[in-house]
């Protein structure tokens, strides 16, 4: 943590904030923790933000009328669906979006094998691994045999400009 003042407290907010508002069952607690130290290492760099997230940590148990961090998880998402517009939770929200999305722990648990430019591109690399999406349905054209007819004036010009 950047921020000597910053309590023990104050990141176990965060990082329950960041469960809260961000769940995944499958992320392990490290992809949150360091998100958590990334919002306060950004916080400790401006006074401004510091005093948000103090405020905004102290108005989370405030309004839950005990601790955050003790909150089931309906109780705790739906709080924080009351200050989504608060400058503290629109702070957090800037860093954590790209920071929890951007830990290579949790690039891994979403099977992000990283870029594909070193390893010659996705083309024979997973370009048509659609194992996550449901098997399409393929039917086989049942229509008539013979298309339409084109009439002549539509029919597109040929070399030379004769149609």
């Amino acid at each position: 943590m950047a921020d000597p003042t910053v309590t023990p407290e104050t990141r176990r907010t965060l990082v329950r904030l960041l469960r809260a508002a961000y769940p995944h069952d499958r992320f392990p607690d490290g992809p949150y923790e360091r998100c958590a130290d990334a919002i306060l290492e950004q916080a400790g760099a401006s006074l401004w933000h510091r005093i948000a997230l103090t405020q905004g940590v102290e108005s989370l148990d405030a309004r839950a009328g005990t601790s955050f961090v003790g909150l089931d998880d309906d109780t705790a998402y739906k709080l924080l669906l009351q200050i989504e517009d608060a400058e503290f939770f629109k702070f957090i929200r800037a860093i954590a979006v790209v920071t929890l999305y951007d830990d290579a722990e949790t690039l891994r648990i979403l099977g992000y094998e990283g870029p594909a430019y070193e390893k010659g591109g996705y083309l024979h690399r997973g370009f048509d691994d659609l194992d996550w999406l449901p098997t399409p349905r393929v039917e086989e054209y049942d229509g008539p045999d013979q298309l339409a007819e084109v009439a002549e004036h539509d029919k597109p010009a040929t070399m030379g400009g004769n149609r």
